[in-house]
């Protein structure tokens, strides 16, 4: 670190204080003018998908294709809550479902940046799906490569899409890598992923960071419209045994495959203390088709990609703000605090009971 001297400054000058004044002055427009940046609402527009799914993610795709304010222009899948052959499979199975082969799928990386992949049977069953069966998929893969088909849409689409990645964030990253040009002519960025009150793999990380965090450094850092849903409001929007109950008052093939995935994320979030099965990629979905659902504060956001305890965790910065401090010749002192431009609309708030509402209403008898 560098040392910062205090020079004296003649008896009447006040230039130092004026620098200072001004520095501080133009490092609060910043932070302004990025919350407004990332204030600006997501409209109704085309999607592209990224997941690993996955039931949670399962329930995301169903809830997208059946909102008419989004348009699903594209799925890739990452390897994440399953492997990325899994995925794929059961992708083409919940398109299959929906009878939407028209949206084109690509499978992507089969494995994080710099670590070995974790899949998740416990949380996700021993198919990715709870247990819940699909009909013979007849919808099929394209042949690019995920990442590939992300540049290829976006491109096709400037500022027309907005990513929805309910996975790990290797093929973003890996999009973005490739080709940086993608971040501009983005719409914005809608992640389930995160947490600034603590994880569910560990203390400190949820999954879908914690599985990739060095892509997840990348796509937070990118400098897009990125809004983060945690599980700071997945954790509290919880389905129940009444809400499936309801969504099975019109049955159809698509709602007898959500319940019983619902069913499957009831009893595994109710083994672990839970009131509820939490479906937290569908809630960033949710947030994209209605986006009045969520409470969302601008926040510096950082990725922990070293740490015993904390890899994987996303530090956010609640204060956008952080001491400035100068060397005093033998030691630091802190002297002011300085403006921290955030980089993400940080969900903080939720309307659970409305989203539980859509979704059931935009599923049942499907």
């Amino acid at each position: 670190m560098s040392e910062w001297k205090i020079r004296e400054q003649p008896p009447g000058c006040h230039s130092v204080h004026s620098r200072s004044l001004m520095k501080n002055i133009l490092a609060l427009l910043i932070v302004l003018a990025a919350s407004a940046a990332l204030a600006a609402p997501h409209p109704a527009s085309r999607i592209i998908i990224d997941t690993d799914p996955g039931t949670d993610d399962a329930l995301a795709m169903l809830l997208a294709l059946n909102s008419p304010e989004v348009d699903v222009v594209g799925i890739s899948v990452v390897a994440g809550n399953v492997t990325v052959a899994r995925g794929l499979e059961n992708a083409l199975g919940i398109l299959s479902l929906a009878g939407r082969c028209d949206v084109p799928v690509a499978g992507g990386a089969a494995g994080p940046l710099k670590q070995k992949l974790n899949t998740e049977p416990f949380w996700n069953g021993r198919n990715g799906l709870g247990g819940a069966e699909l009909p013979g998929a007849h919808c099929r893969a394209v042949s690019r490569f995920g990442p590939d088909l992300i540049i290829e849409l976006v491109r096709k689409y400037p500022h027309q899409i907005t990513l929805v990645p309910v996975g790990p964030l290797t093929n973003i990253a890996l999009a973005v890598s490739k080709d940086p040009g993608i971040v501009a002519l983005v719409h914005g960025v809608v992640l389930m992923g995160g947490s600034i009150s603590g994880g569910n793999v560990n203390a400190a990380s949820e999954f879908n960071i914690h599985a990739d965090p060095e892509a997840a450094d990348i796509v937070f850092n990118a400098g897009w419209r990125l809004t983060m849903v945690g599980l700071d409001v997945t954790e509290r929007t919880l389905f129940t045994e009444d809400d499936v109950r309801r969504l099975e008052r019109r049955p159809g093939p698509l709602t007898r495959f959500a319940a019983a995935v619902l069913r499957f994320q009831i009893g595994t979030y109710q083994g672990t203390g839970f009131a509820g099965g939490a479906i937290h990629d569908a809630l960033a979905v949710g947030a994209v088709v209605r986006p009045s659902l969520l409470e969302t504060k601008p926040m510096r956001v950082d990725i922990e990609t070293g740490g015993n305890f904390t890899r994987g965790e996303t530090v956010a910065n609640r204060s956008n703000a952080e001491d400035r401090v100068v060397w005093a010749g033998n030691w630091y002192e802190t002297v002011g605090v300085n403006a921290v431009p955030p980089n993400v609309n940080v969900a903080v708030g939720v309307q659970a009971p409305s989203f539980i509402q859509m979704f059931i209403e935009r599923i049942t008898g499907k």
